[in-house]
């Protein structure tokens, strides 16, 4: 069973899945290991839910765990950062505090809204919206350096007006050609993110066709992880993902220990 390195438990303001409930869920289905990586959304308006992450109290339970499941699972420690380019320093600072395993670079705000509402899409036409965030995570690529693994490239189909109905690669080819470029020259991994599945996309995060064009590029570095926000949802699709990216012509995948990669074969 590949290991689960996306997932969120009761840390994350949009969730409230026990910490034991998903470490649990991992061993019953078999993985070896796993890395928890609970929201860090720092310095944006998210309304009634907040994306800070107590990281004192969360590293404290953590490493806890970690101890309490040695020997039955080995549990990283990781983070979502929500990636903004004003907060360069900020995660510099944050990340040479605290030891994490795993670094998850998201892009979840677009000019300050999350694609998750739906007035993101009240003044935009589907087209701007996902060509907008596009923009704004290559930005990100290029001023940002503070992760190990791109998140969910294509987030933004799961929230639009028809979803992936109507999207493409090459569609958008020239931006994400440049994002995986800009992924590629920093030694950067690129997140397979099983969510799309689960929310009945039948695709995963980024679209198949972007994982090859990755391949073909000459990207090698792949993270699996499955987003989930409950216990039911860790590790799904992931013998179907797991063949995926074979067929995209990937042999490994990552598990990153102390901010490296580690390789496993697919």
């Amino acid at each position: 069973m590949l290991a689960d390195c996306h997932n969120h438990t009761c840390f994350s303001g949009d969730s409230d899945a026990p910490v034991r409930g998903q470490i649990e869920r991992a061993i019953a289905l078999g993985m070896q290991e796993m890395c928890i990586t609970d929201h860090h959304d720092y310095d944006v308006d998210s309304g009634a839910i907040d994306f800070n992450l107590d990281i004192p109290r969360y590293m404290k339970e953590m490493q806890q765990m970690r101890e309490e499941y040695r020997g039955r699972i080995e549990l990283r420690i990781g983070i979502e950062l929500g990636l903004q380019p004003h907060l360069k320093k900020y995660f510099q600072e944050l990340l040479s505090t605290y030891s994490f395993d795993y670094v998850i670079g998201s892009t979840h705000f677009v000019h300050g809204l999350d694609p998750y509402y739906p007035e993101f899409f009240d003044k935009r036409s589907e087209e701007e919206g996902y060509r907008e965030y596009f923009d704004v995570l290559l930005e990100n690529c290029q001023k940002l350096d503070c992760y190990d693994s791109l998140g969910h490239l294509d987030y933004v189909v799961r929230y639009g007006p028809n979803r992936n109905r109507f999207y493409s690669y090459e569609a958008y080819r020239e931006p994400i050609d440049e994002i995986l470029k800009i992924v590629i020259e920093k030694g950067k991994a690129l997140e397979c993110n099983t969510a799309g599945f689960a929310k009945g996309l039948g695709q995963p995060h980024p679209h198949p066709d972007i994982l090859k064009r990755y391949r073909q590029l000459g990207g090698e570095l792949i993270t699996v992880g499955s987003d989930a926000h409950n216990a039911e949802n860790l590790g799904y699709a992931f013998a179907q993902t797991q063949e995926l990216l074979k067929d995209c012509g990937f042999r490994y995948y990552a598990v990153y220990v102390d901010r490296k990669p580690v390789l496993h074969k697919l």
